[in-house]
């Protein structure tokens, strides 16, 4: 194929992504799990990137995963979401910067049952103004928070202090790169890549130095499937989903695991903690499990940022040993210290991972 050929299918499979001014929502489940993600990512791009980016104490969640086990009908989903543009309407922003997955695809959806049938839209106007007095526009621009990360990629990578190169072996740190289900397999056309050839993750690690490694079931459910995992009969699918993936990617001996969706971090960093517990195995040489990042705490430790301010030390599998290899300087007497200095005392450790004190 030709080169200009090649450049015409990839220019298929790019989206549209804000420059500034971005209106920022939180992750109903993220600022719960990983709530340093979320301030590391506002950190980056006021402080780093030099972003005009706001938020407001008013926002609610999206209902996503209420309306995703069908306990939140469609029309009350479309009505809450009016809500959250409205607030955004009335801040004077128009880039709509959701920071769960499954918020961008529950917004990504709605917008495009809009576009399809008005009469929902004006439906959604009447009830918003009933419940509320509010109304509401939608957004110029929806990105997730990841495809903001990849649009300053190489800004980060111009001002990084770090490599995801190994310090020791000189080689590019192996990475796995993880997509939400939410972020482009619905919409394949709304995510960087799409569904085939997604690079929202792959552009970070490639513009910091690392390799990304493909394997089987790169593409594969992480496990949650909200109702295999909220449904406590069916927790026996999620866990073994993960285990999928975690066996397909064991040979090619991954440095760490990067997602963009804060229910697939959770996931692939706690289900690693249950099949050690459950089997007794680990699916490192040494016994740590692979770390589990966000693409905002690989942002903040590319850029310098303390391991224990990004919050690194709530995941379930230690990050210590990916730290040493990108040769980061951290106090490892710092890591359960609250932000006053107090000591937060010790999590019980595992049985069969690693944990390192």
């Amino acid at each position: 194929m030709k080169v200009e050929g090649k450049r015409k299918i990839w220019s298929d499979y790019q989206k549209d992504i804000a420059y500034d001014r971005f209106y920022y929502v939180r992750s109903c489940i993220r600022q719960t799990v990983w709530p340093g993600a979320e301030n590391i990512y506002l950190r980056i791009l006021r402080e780093v990137l030099g972003k005009e980016v706001i938020e407001s104490e008013h926002h609610t969640t999206c209902t996503g995963i209420g309306y995703h086990t069908e306990v939140v009908p469609f029309e009350t989903l479309q009505t809450v979401v009016a809500r959250n543009f409205a607030l955004m309407q009335d801040a004077g922003f128009e880039n709509y910067n959701p920071s769960c997955v499954t918020s961008f695809g529950i917004y990504t959806e709605i917008l495009d049952t809009w576009h399809h049938f008005p009469e929902e839209k004006q439906k959604t106007r009447d009830y918003l103004k009933k419940a509320t007095g509010r109304e509401f526009e939608e957004p110029k621009n929806l990105a997730h928070t990841s495809d903001v990360i990849y649009k300053f990629r190489n800004e980060i990578s111009e001002k990084s202090k770090y490599t995801l190169i190994n310090k020791v072996t000189g080689e590019p740190l192996k990475v796995v790169d993880h997509i939400g289900c939410h972020y482009a397999k619905m919409f394949p056309a709304k995510g960087v890549g799409g569904a085939e050839y997604p690079h929202v993750l792959a552009g970070l690690v490639e513009a910091w130095g690392g390799e990304v490694i493909d394997y089987p079931e790169r593409r594969h459910c992480c496990g949650f499937g909200f109702r295999q995992y909220l449904v406590q009969a069916n927790r026996g699918y999620s866990i073994s989903a993960s285990k999928k993936k975690f066996e397909s990617m064991e040979s090619f001996k991954p440095d760490f695991i990067l997602t963009n969706c804060p229910g697939c971090n959770f996931f692939m960093d706690r289900w690693q903690y249950a099949l050690a517990e459950m089997e007794g195995k680990t699916y490192d040489e040494n016994g740590n499990g692979i770390p589990v990042l966000t693409y905002e705490e690989l942002a903040g430790l590319v850029l310098g940022f303390d391991p224990w301010v990004i919050g690194l030390q709530m995941h379930q599998v230690d990050v210590e040993p990916l730290l040493v290899k990108m040769g980061i300087d951290y106090d490892p007497n710092q890591k359960f210290k609250g932000i006053n200095g107090k000591d937060l005392g010790l999590p019980e450790s595992p049985n069969n991972l690693n944990f390192i004190k």
